[in-house]
Formats: structure tokens, C-alpha cells, sequence
């Protein structure tokens, strides 16, 4: 469609009826009267006062004239349960997003107000639409200014007040697609004085083992002393990273960033003889098996951490 279509289709809508004429759900009454200046710390006695009220002239007291549209607010319910049946408002804010001006801002508003209300007044509103500007240019985007008139009337159909509510629809910007986050560091190992020499040489790509000085005894993870003789000498074995996988889990919940899920957590026994808990790679969760004969493999989650994981053995590599 062209755009000088489109336009005569908005101008078109200029002298419309938005809302047909609509009562608020409740009569001015002095509760609502009272929350409302207690809120606005707004203490002219005329609001709450009779006394005061009828001195100044009046019959009793009056309603804040800045108050008017709460009389006509369809409230909380039917904010979120919307009537069925559609309105002139409804389809003018369809067709200004068939052009893009899908967001809005109300810019001004102004009243003119023919006399003051008083409890039991019963307020209706009707409103039309006055104007379409052509499209503006605007720090908020390419937009349009629409201008409305609000009708209030009372219980007897006399005007109480007129509202000319403007407002922007504007075509927002295309906002630029966020750079993806880096991904989170993997949590740190707890390195002390027993365990600092293996990841020492994970660094380097080496599994090793500790071996105690004495018994020879290989023991995983590292400790200060052999379970088998007590010794407290040791030293290590680079294992020839094979074995298979012992038991497995695959974990699902809670998720880190760090790494990618469904993870597979095994217990690899190597063929050294010693067990140590890994991640595998290069397989789905559902062929993993017990028995599983796996090599080793090493990843570099960051500078300063270098971990094994094993994937399973080619034939070759059996």
C-alpha cells in the first residue's frame, strides 16, 4: 500500500468516535475524595470539610477538579480482563502499527472544566479524535502526534469538563543486537600444599600420579601420606591416559554458565589402577556405557586452568 493511501486511511479516522459514551463504575463520593487528597497532601478543607465547603458559597463539599478522570477509570479488573467488543481506539491503534508507531508518550493535556463535582454525581466520558498530525521527526523516533477530546458528562447528560489529550506514537529505533556475553569462568579447584603439583601439570597437559616413595603404592586424589604404609614420602607416574568409564551421571540441574548441559560426570578407572572423577566429551549422554573404554583428551576453560576429559577410544586407539 502506498504511503499516500495509508494516510488518507489515517485521516480518514478525524472526527471519529473513539468511546462511546461510557459511566464510570462508581458516583463521586467523599472515601475516594479523601484517599486521593491525602495522597496529593492536598489540604483545602473544601474537599472534606462541609462547613468550610458551604463558607466559601458552595452547597457541601466538592470533588478536586484534578480528579476527574479517576471517576471514569475502569480499574484493575478490567485492566486485565478486557471487554470482548472493540472500540474505535482499538482499531486506530491497530492500523497507526500497521506503520511502525507502535510505541507512545502523552505529551500534553488540557482542561477545561464547566463546573465542580459533588458527591453522587455520576460522571461518563466519550471521546473523538480531533487530529493526525503528518509524520514528525523526534528525539523517540519518526512519530505522529494524535490529538483527542474528552467529553465528561453527568448523570443528566450536561458537560462537566473537556479534556484535549495529545499524545506521540512513534516509531521506535531498531535497537542494536547485544554482543554475546563471554562465557562464564569455570568454578575454581580448591588448590592447597597436597593437590598444587597436579594441576601444576595438567598445565601441561600431563595426568599425573602420586606414588608413594616407599610401598610404590599409586593413590588418586593426592594426599599428604600413603593409606597403604603411612609414609609420607611420594612422588609421580604420568599415566598413559586409557582406561575405562567406571560408573557416570548426567547432570542436568542446577545449571552453571560455564558449561554446556546435559554434562556427563564419570569416574574413569585408568588402567594404572587409580579412579579419578572427569568430564567426558565427544559423546551423547544417552551412548555412554560402563565399561566404555576412553582416552584421554584436555580442555583449556581459561589461561590459568587446563582439566582432563576423556572421550571414548577409537579401535585404533584400544
Amino acid at each position: 500500500m502506498s504511503d499516500s493511501a495509508y494516510e488518507d486511511r489515517l485521516q480518514a479516522w478525524v472526527g471519529r468516535e473513539l468511546l462511546t459514551l461510557r459511566p464510570g463504575q462508581d458516583p463521586v463520593n467523599v472515601p475516594m475524595i479523601r484517599h486521593w487528597v491525602e495522597a496529593m497532601e492536598d489540604d483545602n478543607p473544601v474537599y472534606l470539610d462541609e462547613d468550610a465547603a458551604r463558607a466559601t458559597g458552595r452547597p457541601g463539599v466538592v470533588a478536586p477538579a484534578s480528579m476527574l478522570q479517576a471517576w471514569t477509570m475502569r480499574g484493575y479488573a478490567a485492566s486485565v480482563s478486557p471487554d470482548a467488543e472493540r472500540t474505535g481506539s482499538d482499531e486506530l491503534t491497530d492500523l497507526l502499527a500497521e506503520g511502525g508507531y507502535t510505541s507512545v508518550v502523552a505529551t500534553d493535556s488540557e482542561f477545561e472544566f464547566h463546573r465542580e463535582l459533588v458527591p453522587g454525581d455520576h460522571v461518563s466520558v466519550e471521546e473523538t479524535l480531533e487530529a493526525i498530525s503528518p509524520e514528525k521527526k523526534t528525539a523517540l523516533g519518526p512519530g505522529r502526534f494524535i490529538s483527542t477530546v474528552k467529553t465528561y458528562r453527568d448523570a443528566s447528560g450536561e458537560i462537566v469538563a473537556t479534556q484535549r489529550w495529545r499524545m506521540l506514537r512513534f516509531r521506535p529505533a531498531a535497537k542494536p543486537e547485544p554482543e554475546p556475553a563471554p562465557k562464564a569462568l569455570r568454578p575454581r579447584p580448591a588448590i592447597n600444599h597436597d593437590n598444587e603439583f597436579w594441576f601444576a601439570a595438567a598445565r601441561e597437559h600431563r595426568l599425573v600420579i602420586q606414588r608413594c616413595a616407599d610401598c610404590k603404592s599409586l593413590r588418586h586424589p593426592p594426599g599428604p601420606c600413603c593409606p597403604q604404609c603411612g609414609s609420607f614420602g611420594w612422588d609421580t607416574v604420568e599415566s598413559a591416559g586409557e582406561g575405562h568409564v567406571y560408573t557416570y551421571v548426567v547432570n542436568h540441574h542446577p545449571r552453571h554458565p560455564a558449561f554446556d548441559y546435559p554434562l556427563v560426570v564419570a569416574v574413569i578407572e585408568l588402567t594404572e589402577g587409580t579412579r579419578l572423577i572427569a568430564n567426558m566429551t565427544g559423546v551423547e549422554p544417552e551412548d555412554v556405557e560402563i565399561g566404555m573404554p576412553v582416552v584421554l583428551d584436555w580442555i583449556d576453560p581459561d589461561p590459568d586452568l587446563s582439566l582432563p576429559v576423556f572421550r571414548p577410544a577409537a579401535a585404533e586407539e584400544r
